[in-house]
């Protein structure tokens, strides 16, 4: 805290302490959570208002001369030291909420992302073989000229499918949903937030940092999955880059929410000309549960 703020809020604690001790009015009790409230908002930690609660109560009970008015202060002031902690656990119930709901909306997008890629590569490329019977039937009764040109249809034709073929795979490849990313068999939504982190990070070593060569280990322990990528690239600023507003910070700040939202972390080290490093690491104890969308 700066010296400023840190002299407020002891001021103002230690005031409405006093007050409270003095009265036991809920006026002072509001007072604590607006005061917990402040510290969240300037970035006052739960054990830094702890122990600023416990610095001023030790000046009281020092005024306080009688056993039994210490013990009844002592009493009293944990009632207030919970109040003014109340802001900071509607806060972390908040992110818990906000991160399940994040992990429900990255669940709901694969598996619309899923569908769609399965409708690519299998209802599409039904269609494109019904046009290249089709074509091939009608070019049985043509004339030689005419059965050239219209053979002339089938190179486009036959673009359009790599084309379909390749985004169905950049969408979601077949061989996740068919054998999954390791043999460990991993919770799906592990999986897939491993996959599309892996995928941005090339997309990136490959477009932004014209990397030689990149480095991907995944290593899976008892109640952890942990992932490091390593590229040769330029490198950049982690924070100049977080702070972008064009890109989104090089896709930075989704594989980051992808990550978080499965309680793990992604730590970001790299600078320019120094290459970049991404270390994944996510729990797998709160994913046992997990449905697997492919049925495997």
């Amino acid at each position: 805290m700066q010296d400023a703020k840190e002299r407020w809020l002891r001021d103002q604690y230690a005031a409405a302490l006093r007050q409270y001790l003095a009265d036991a009015g809920e006026a002072s009790l509001q007072h604590a959570y607006e005061l917990g409230r402040r510290a969240i908002g300037d970035g006052v930690g739960v054990l830094e208002l702890v122990a600023l609660h416990q610095d001023v109560l030790d000046g009281i009970l020092r005024e306080r001369k009688e056993p039994e008015s210490c013990v009844s202060a002592v009493s009293e002031a944990g009632r207030f030291v919970a109040e003014s902690l109340s802001p900071f656990e509607m806060t972390h119930r908040g992110f818990r909420e906000g991160v399940a709901a994040l992990r429900r909306l990255n669940e709901m997008l694969e598996e619309e992302v899923r569908r769609i890629a399965h409708a690519l590569h299998d209802e599409a490329g039904q269609l494109l073989v019904s046009v290249h019977l089709a074509l091939q039937e009608v070019s049985g009764g043509l004339p030689p000229r005419a059965r050239d040109r219209l053979g002339k249809i089938r190179a486009p034709l036959d673009e359009i499918e790599k084309h379909l073929r390749r985004l169905s795979h950049e969408l979601r490849p077949t061989v996740l949903d068919d054998l999954g990313l390791l043999p460990a068999r991993l919770p799906s939504s592990v999986e897939i937030t491993l996959y599309r982190v892996v995928q941005e990070a090339l997309r990136n070593a490959t477009k932004h940092a014209a990397a030689r060569g990149v480095g991907i280990r995944v290593g899976v322990e008892a109640e952890m999955v942990r992932c490091w990528i390593k590229d040769d690239g330029r490198g950049f600023d982690v924070v100049a880059a977080l702070d972008r507003k064009g890109e989104r910070g090089l896709g930075l700040i989704g594989m980051r929410e992808r990550v978080n939202a499965l309680s793990g972390q992604l730590t970001i080290e790299s600078a320019p000309g120094r290459g970049t490093e991404l270390r994944i690491t996510i729990p797998l104890g709160d994913h046992d549960a997990d449905t697997n969308p492919s049925g495997r």
